[in-house]
């Protein structure tokens, strides 16, 4: 087993840390995304750059290589090592590492983005039920506040209350610890990525949806 999840960490880790904003906006703007706004290689400084389509597809392609990762680690595991509930704890240990790989890259000098996106992605895979709801989170905040990134803050600290929450209501398969431990993980992870937003939002200072002169996230 801890062959399995040694793998699972590691090809989590490859696939979170392509930095798909990096290189979206170097190949078709020729500019350092980390030169802008907050510097952060994440789809809301992308999207803040000017750039929409940039910034949506920079969306997608990070929370595709979450789902992705969590999905071929299930795979591979399952294949090479014929135990379900071995690959469905990998699963959720490479939904961790993917996030990691995003917020600090190898290939960037851990200098990634706030793993929002790619959070996404991995539990899209693993529980997308409780995405289904922190999604509606997520977009009722925005609509109520235009705030961005306390719509992702509130999303994630709601969210191991969703996975809890589905988990007495149905039994989904792979349901474990290991979902329930990522589901706790990964919010922590994007919450503190997310202090200088928090410290922001408490000076009256966050950049508000579709307002200029704020600070950017």
């Amino acid at each position: 087993m801890m062959i399995a999840n040694s793998i699972a960490a590691a090809i989590a880790y490859l696939l979170g840390s392509i930095p798909f904003g990096f290189l979206l906006v170097l190949a078709f703007r020729k500019e350092d995304i980390r030169n802008t706004g907050s510097g952060n290689i994440g789809a809301t400084n992308v999207l803040r750059s000017g750039s929409r389509w940039l910034g949506v597809g920079t969306l997608l392609l990070d929370a595709g290589k979450g789902f992705v990762a969590v999905s071929l680690t299930r795979s591979v595991i399952a294949r090479h090592f014929g135990n379900s509930s071995d690959a469905s704890h990998a699963a959720a240990i490479a939904a961790v590492f993917a996030v990691i790989g995003h917020v600090f890259p190898i290939w960037l000098r851990g200098k990634g983005g706030k793993g929002v996106a790619t959070a996404l992605g991995v539990f899209l895979a693993l529980a997308p039920l409780a995405v289904l709801c922190a999604t509606g989170t997520f977009l009722g905040v925005v609509f109520l506040s235009r705030y961005v990134s306390l719509a992702s803050i509130v999303s994630v600290a709601s969210f191991p209350f969703f996975v809890w929450l589905w988990g007495r209501v149905l039994t989904i398969s792979p349901w474990n610890t290991w979902l329930v431990v990522s589901a706790i993980v990964v919010p922590v992870i994007v919450l503190i990525k997310h202090s200088p937003n928090i410290r922001r939002l408490l000076n009256g200072t966050e950049y508000r949806f579709g307002c200029k002169g704020a600070a950017a996230a």
